[in-house]
């Protein structure tokens, strides 16, 4: 398509960003006749935590969550397609594991991306203005695209605590682990900062070669403890329609005091993987003790840097405070891995059109039970980022189909997947 054509030509929708939901849209609607879309993306080829592909890890939702299956198991964009046209499924079948590996999940999506019509990669948007009753979406390359409608699918970028911001030295955020660890690795002394999955995989991967590189390890939390991932069965109902129809009724101030209470449900540890921490630790140690500390309820209140002589590398020393013991104390350490997890930012390509945006009264996006975000209630729908709105469905993988056939069916004006409107066996509602 010339810029000439992009001008003139008004597509049902557009979606910006190309994270699994927003692919997950394109998949599902590629077959409809009836929708026109198209899907801009600012990398040059399909990413997903990339830095991230540790030996073994996998994902802590089952196969069935990938892009389409729960809301068309006929899809030819389903993950056990992938698998048969890659050659492994009966692999995967004798596997007897339903988490695919991370890396495997990362290379499906880039199989199913390569295969759709409606997909832009290297198209970075400027700007979103409202002009003639349709939103026109402006790129840096200097492309314009008009649309009826918007998918937001941009995603959530990594979060530096404030303690860290505009810090000198090579500390680095897990999403760059794989890239950076071989320098790590070559380190006197290692910390890493967090509580969740991405932390546990780190340090289990930095433990496990601690004594072939000789650095001390440590791990900090301000969480009380290591907290699984809770995986029960009656819990994993919350991930229902009629959880978010319960929680999205709920005032906004118990919402958000929800959004902290659970954070267990979707930002805890594989419990397995816990266990092989402490299993990993007990072998170690009967060679005697291991450098290693792990120190839980410690807050991180600052950070400061030195840097090094000659060859030498700098030194972070970091201000933290034992919370239940009210104590202030410090550590030093030559590396530094922020594993503080991810946190949205609206983009500043929205700027034209805020005042068509819905807000609640903490800043953040007023999010419909259908996932609009505008005035219309019908306009612009948001992918992701609504944890205070629709409690821990937001992030999950798995009920990623379940939206975008929600979404799909805004667009359409009618059901094109049907939408399941109960699956679970409790009330969650008087």
């Amino acid at each position: 398509m010339n810029r000439t054509e992009a001008v003139h030509k008004t597509y049902d929708f557009i979606g910006i960003g190309l994270g699994p939901f927003n692919l997950g849209l394109a998949c599902l609607t590629e077959p409809i006749d009836e929708l026109d879309g198209l899907f801009l993306e600012s990398k040059p080829d399909f990413a997903w935590h990339s830095g991230m592909f540790l030996d073994g890890a996998h994902l802590q939702t089952p196969f069935m969550s990938d892009l389409v299956t729960l809301a068309d198991p006929t899809s030819p964009y389903s993950f056990l397609n992938y698998l048969k046209e890659s050659g492994r499924l009966y692999s995967f079948y004798i596997r007897e594991n339903f988490y695919p590996l991370r890396v495997e999940y990362d290379d499906y999506c880039r199989w199913a991306a390569n295969r759709l019509t409606s997909v832009r990669f290297d198209t970075t948007v400027q700007e979103v203005t409202y002009e003639d009753d349709v939103y026109v979406v402006r790129t840096v390359a200097g492309d314009v695209h008009r649309a009826r409608k918007l998918v937001l699918g941009t995603g959530t970028p990594p979060y530096v605590p404030d303690a860290c911001a505009d810090l000198d030295g090579d500390l680095i955020h897990n999403s760059q682990y794989m890239q950076h660890k071989r320098e790590l690795q070559a380190k006197e002394s290692i910390t890493l900062v967090g509580s969740g999955q991405s932390a546990a995989e780190i340090y289990y991967d930095l433990l496990s070669e601690i004594d072939v590189h000789g650095y001390r390890l440590n791990w900090v939390t301000r969480s009380p403890r290591f907290f699984p991932l809770e995986y029960t069965k009656l819990t994993l109902e919350m991930t229902s329609p009629e959880y978010i129809d319960y929680f999205r009724a709920l005032p906004e101030r118990t919402r958000y005091r929800l959004t902290q209470e659970q954070k267990g449900l979707f930002k805890g540890i594989d419990g397995e993987l816990i266990n092989e921490i402490f299993d990993l630790l007990y072998r170690k140690n009967l060679g005697g003790p291991v450098p290693t500390r792990l120190l839980t309820n410690s807050a991180l209140n600052s950070v400061s840097y030195e840097t090094g002589s000659g060859n030498e590398n700098g030194t972070y020393t970091l201000g933290l405070r034992q919370e239940e013991q009210e104590k202030d104390y410090t550590l030093d350490t030559q590396g530094l891995i922020l594993a503080t997890g991810y946190k949205y930012a609206e983009p500043e390509f929205l700027k034209p059109v805020r005042d068509r945006l819905r807000y609640d009264s903490q800043g953040n996006f007023d999010i419909a039970r259908n996932y609009a975000i505008d005035t219309t209630g019908r306009g612009v729908f948001l992918q992701n980022a609504g944890v205070h709105t629709h409690s821990i469905t937001s992030p999950d993988l798995g009920m990623g189909a379940y939206r975008n056939s929600f979404i799909i069916g805004e667009l359409l004006g009618s059901e094109y997947y049907p939408v399941e409107k109960a699956i679970a066996f409790q009330e969650f509602a008087v």
